[in-house]
């Protein structure tokens, strides 16, 4: 066809190849059974971009085709996107017991039998879609349940995702959400890095870390270039369409629903399967732990949910997680190979860290050649001699762990390794504190301590600087242009001249992500200073305690130590780092650079009442004093201890302090409960007891989530907060 015909028919002929594009890319990556060679699909690719390129206008993301169509590059920084449905996590199984004790609740909920739908848990980064109309208008990140971030024009450039739905728009939902996994495949994941390596430039870790980070690319022509994939697994929102009503699909089985998305064209993992009990579920996810290399593909588990949709509506959820699905994890991987060295790292406060240079490694799919080691106490204690054959193990596809050495004749021959006596990276003397496993570099200027506390300060819980990371602070630390925190705030265009990796688009994109983050709430401010021991909910009390950082500062000792989540530790810290004159002038260049010194919301008054500010707590949804119960624990403080199953400390104290709670990290008369996960701490177990506090277990505080008030049964349960 030329470029010279009626309109009428370039568009039908558009129309057309779109269809057939759609239809073989659905083939080839969805069912694998291609029905054309390769060169034909290739064809018709070249000629549909021919004629799109012949339109007065690019095609928007609701008529995007394989042909990449990727518009103008999205804006300096992401739109925010709030989740009508919040987008939530799912509790894990790390065995069989466990994921028959999940079932054994659900027995207790809901009548028997219950079907359950089993499909593979894809190791890669949840989308959002949505269809209006059968047109894709939307589409963005989990991000953090609640708001994502908007990645359309990136998402526009995945082939395998629609753009338009097939079907007659009669049949279809006027909203349709569509929730899945954008993905890397194994040889698209090769071969970037050999593209990476070519170009001189670092490779990805893994398939996840590079599916993640070629979606969240500023210009989404890089993306293009990724070659991401995507399966559906949810159905979020819905909307009736024409004559007010959802098709049937999507109201009766879960199973049903991914039958219907697939057959609009979504891709829809194939390896699904529905069951008749819990034990069948069991073998699927065995026989995917045992097969999970057989695939194209990265997985770290299974997924079992029960497929009525009407029994998932009586089930609900958590605050956190579905109770009608768990995901069951499959256990870490262990390889061995060569420790090669043992190395030192410091960190932003000058602790010196020993971490593990291993020969490269496949563990759980992907490449490991350094792992941490903590402290000097840990290589001693497993006693790790650079040549050593260790044990390589990545626990929960996140965090490389060196387990232990092969103790053969070699490894007794070998020195066992000391820890060095100065700092790698300014020659200072590393001191061992009094009672303390760790070792600190005594340098403060230490170039190494300098890199570490401008990265963390341009952190994402800290004040979020895009762009910022530690190869780029290194960099220009190296050059002489970035000393400390403050002098981000005066960069130009011009700084970054001559600059090896800055172009004007990177230069543009790294400028507005600085300036955005003179918006950032006080606790976030706080988290990016870096002062020891102070975490993310001790900033959050502290700014809501007492609203401005001019009021921290001023405070002293015994009133910050007074503040339910601080302490007399972290007191102790923050005081001494407002006293320091380095402080105080660096404080005064980031006041007149103008970022935010208060908490947004804060009430004004100047907490020498003791009392907690309401609204506190800026943008964050974990931590803006939005309370989905109504204030419930307002003026009550919760002790998290031990580890929750599918939550983490961080979260169940986000939890905590949404619904206007404290979540201190120690057990007062002031406690009102305290929630022990596993491994909890034994002194603040037996100071509960002591006080008559209520000790709740995981479930006890899932249920308190959802009711605001303590179970039936724990140990002692004031009706009151003591101290109240």
């Amino acid at each position: 066809m030329t470029t010279g015909a009626p309109d009428g028919e370039v568009a039908r002929r558009i129309d057309e190849l779109r269809s057939l594009v759609a239809y073989h890319n659905d083939r080839y990556h969805r069912l694998d059974d291609p029905e054309i060679p390769d060169a034909d699909f290739d064809a018709l690719v070249r000629e549909l971009r021919a004629l799109e390129a012949t339109q007065p206008a690019p095609a928007t993301p609701a008529r995007r085709t394989a042909t990449s169509q990727v518009g103008a590059p999205p804006s300096a920084l992401f739109a925010p996107v709030v989740h009508p449905v919040p987008m939530m996590s799912l509790d894990n199984a790390f065995g069989p017991e466990e994921l028959r004790a999940w079932g054994e609740r659900l027995v207790r909920q809901v009548p028997a039998p219950v079907a359950f739908a089993c499909e593979l848990k894809i190791d890669g980064l949840a989308l959002s879609l949505v269809y209006e109309h059968g047109r894709l208008v939307r589409a963005a990140t989990r991000g953090d349940g609640v708001t994502g971030e908007d990645v359309t024009a990136n998402v526009a450039t995945i082939a395998a995702i629609p753009g338009v739905l097939a079907g007659a728009p009669s049949d279809l939902p006027e909203l349709l959400e569509v929730r899945g996994e954008a993905y890397m495949s194994l040889d698209a994941f090769r071969a970037l890095n050999e593209r990476q390596a070519a170009a001189g430039l670092k490779a990805f870790a893994n398939p996840r870390n590079a599916a993640a980070g070629s979606l969240r690319q500023k210009d989404a022509t890089v993306t293009a270039g990724r070659e991401l994939s995507f399966w559906a697994y949810q159905v979020g929102e819905v909307l009736p369409g024409a004559g007010g009503r959802i098709p049937d699909a999507l109201s009766r089985t879960h199973s049903g629903a991914l039958a219907w998305l697939a057959d609009r064209g979504l891709p829809v993992n194939p390896e699904r399967r529905v069951v008749a009990s819990l034990e069948e579920a069991l073998a699927f996810c065995r026989h995917w732990e045992e097969h999970r290399h057989d695939l194209a593909y990265e997985i770290d588990g299974a997924v079992v949910k029960v497929d009525d949709l009407a029994l998932q509506r009586r089930l609900g959820a958590t605050a956190h997680a579905p109770r009608w699905a768990i995901a069951y994890k499959f256990p870490p991987e262990e390889r061995s190979t060569s420790l090669l060295d043992i190395r030192v790292s410091i960190g932003r406060t000058g602790r010196a860290t020993p971490f593990a240079v291993l020969a490269p490694v496949l563990v759980g799919g992907s490449t490991v050649s350094l792992a941490t080691l903590h402290n000097e106490d840990q290589v001693r204690a497993k006693d790790l001699r650079p040549g050593d054959t260790v044990v390589v193990r990545k626990a929960g596809d996140v965090i490389p762990e060196v387990v232990r050495p092969v103790p053969d004749d070699a490894h007794r021959a070998r020195r066992p390794w000391t820890f060095p006596s100065t700092c790698p990276s300014c020659g200072a003397p590393l001191v061992r504190l009094p009672g303390e496993s760790d070792t600190f570099c005594t340098n403060l200027d230490c170039p190494a301590q300098r890199v570490a506390r401008i990265a963390h300060f341009a952190s994402r819980p800290a004040m979020d600087i895009e762009g910022l990371g530690e190869q780029r602070v290194e960099l220009l630390v190296s050059r002489g242009i970035l000393a400390d925190v403050a002098d981000l705030y005066a960069f130009t265009a011009e700084t970054f001249a001559g600059i090896e990796g800055f172009a004007d688009v990177s230069i543009a994109n790294l400028l507005a992500a600085i300036d955005a983050s003179r918006s950032r709430p006080l606790h976030r401010l706080l988290v990016g200073l870096g002062i020891r021991h102070l975490g993310p909910a001790g900033s959050l009390a502290m700014a809501r305690e007492l609203g401005s950082l001019e009021a921290i500062a001023g405070a002293g000792e015994e009133r910050l130590a007074a503040i339910d989540g601080v302490g007399p530790v972290i007191a102790s810290s923050v005081a001494a780092w407002f006293s320091s004159p380095v402080n105080q002038a660096l404080v005064d260049r980031l006041a007149g650079a103008g970022l935010t010194l208060t908490e947004p919301g804060w009430s004004g008054r100047d907490g020498t009442d003791g009392t907690d500010p309401e609204g506190a707590g800026g943008t964050d949804p974990t931590a803006t004093g939005a309370d989905p119960q109504g204030g419930v624990w307002r003026g009550r403080s919760i002790v998290v201890t031990g580890t929750l199953p599918g939550m983490t400390r961080d979260e169940a104290e986000a939890a905590v302090l949404a619904r206007g709670g404290r979540s201190p990290g120690s057990v007062s008369a002031r406690t009102w409960a305290v929630v022990a996960g596993e491994s909890p701490g034994a002194a603040k177990i037996t100071r509960a007891r002591e006080l008559g506090i209520p000790v709740v277990d995981a479930d006890g505080f899932a249920a308190m989530l959802t009711t605001g008030e303590l179970p039936d049964r724990v140990e002692g349960a004031p009706s009151e907060p003591p101290g109240s």
